[in-house]
């Protein structure tokens, strides 16, 4: 199967969190799963790193395409009309790095990995 990283997500399996669900691990060890990490995902991290609200062990433009290497997790970039279409979605979420996530996950037919209960009102597959 193909799943998209929910930021969070990245984040929780990055540092063995706790809160990282044992099902979403099984996902990101199994080999016959592709995992992706949006561009918009490595943008929140750097924007919640310069703003001083998300420590890390290293430069995000340094830690996040080293850790996402290391846990095989390929990269998935911005496209233009996953962006605007975004914009189109319901209201049901007002975080701009989730919305571009659903966008992404509904164009590539992707199930999303969150916890977030904001996301699962969208209409696109989740897992936790």
């Amino acid at each position: 199967m193909r799943f998209l990283l929910d930021t969070v997500a990245f984040l929780f399996a990055a540092t063995d969190d706790p809160r990282m669900s044992s099902f979403s691990r099984a996902i990101l060890d199994d080999p016959d799963n592709t995992v992706f990490l949006s561009a918009a995902s490595a943008w929140e991290i750097g924007v919640k790193h310069g703003r001083g609200r998300l420590h890390l062990p290293e430069a995000p433009d340094r830690c996040v395409p080293r850790i996402r290497e290391e846990m095989g997790i390929e990269t998935l970039p911005l496209e233009e009309q996953t962006a605007l279409r975004a914009g189109r979605l319901p209201d049901l979420h007002r975080d701009p790095f989730d919305r571009i996530l659903v966008s992404q996950a509904i164009s590539m037919g992707l199930t999303i990995l969150t916890p977030d209960e904001a996301i699962r009102q969208y209409p696109v597959p989740t897992v936790w």
